[in-house]
Order: structure tokens, then C-alpha cells, then sequence
């Protein structure tokens, strides 16, 4: 055998442990076929983009009600007041 092929041989070796070492992942092993991993990615999709959604609607009103509890400074608690009666539908 010549040096190339040697070397041809050797990374052959190296890249079938490769494969053998990905496919033997958890991931692969559990979920065995292509739909499995496809649902699996969109719930998790799904539960992050509701988890985003109801956590950004919770600060945002906590930090509304917070300013328009400001009284003493007035352009503030004046501004917060008229955000907070356009989200309640008061006008």
C-alpha cells in the first residue's frame, strides 16, 4: 500500500466512527425516525413562542401599571395614565 492510500484508509476509519458515534446519539436513539424529530422541534417551537408571548404581555403590563402608579413626577404619570386607559379601551 502506498502513503495516500494509507492515509485514504486511515480517514475512512475516523469518518466511519464518526457516523457510527452520531448515530448512536440520544437524540437518534430515541427518536428514530424523521417525523419524531420533526414534531419534537415544532413543540418545542411552539412552547417557546407561547412562553415569549405570555412573558412579554406579563412585563409589559407590570411595567404599565407601574408608571401609571407615578403620581409625583407628572409628565410621567400623566403619559402612563393615557397608555394604560388606551389598553383598558377608556377613552
Amino acid at each position: 500500500m502506498s502513503q495516500e492510500e494509507e492515509q485514504l484508509d486511515q480517514e475512512l476509519r475516523l469518518l466511519r466512527k464518526e457516523v457510527q458515534q452520531i448515530t448512536q446519539h440520544r437524540l437518534f436513539t430515541t427518536q428514530s425516525t424523521v417525523g419524531k424529530i420533526l414534531a419534537l422541534s415544532f413543540g418545542r417551537g411552539l412552547a417557546f413562542g407561547l412562553g415569549s408571548v405570555i412573558g412579554a404581555s406579563f412585563l409589559v403590563s407590570v411595567v404599565v401599571y407601574s408608571l401609571s402608579q407615578i403620581d409625583f413626577i407628572p409628565v410621567i404619570g400623566e403619559w402612563a395614565s393615557r397608555i394604560a386607559e388606551q389598553i383598558q379601551g377608556v377613552e
